[in-house]
């Protein structure tokens, strides 16, 4: 993987929100890691399959929609609240804007 190495802080995020149990407390941070990583590889794998998108916004849309998805299901897995959905949410957002970024590909 390009953006997060496996051995990264969203990596381990990763492992450990999807490996929580039901109804598990979760910070919003840590969700945002996870979501992150999750959305890197899915904008990868979309790069992969459909070429690099027509502009730097148009990435960051489909970076958003993989975050906002991401979150959205482990908000409907875990019973996580409003206000620590909204948070997951911006802050995913801006670390895998972050990412893309800094790797110049978008």
């Amino acid at each position: 993987m390009g953006w997060f190495s496996d051995d990264s802080d969203q990596a381990q995020a990763y492992d450990q929100v999807v490996n929580a149990p039901h109804k598990a407390e979760l910070s919003h941070e840590l969700i945002a890691a996870a979501a992150s990583y999750e959305a890197a590889k899915a904008y990868e794998k979309h790069v992969s399959e459909n070429g690099q998108p027509s502009s730097h916004e148009k990435a960051k849309e489909i970076l958003a929609g993989l975050t906002g998805a991401f979150v959205d299901r482990l908000v409907e897995t875990k019973g996580l609240d409003f206000v620590d959905k909204e948070r997951a949410k911006h802050a995913a957002k801006k670390q895998a804007e972050g990412a893309l970024a800094d790797s110049g590909d978008y």
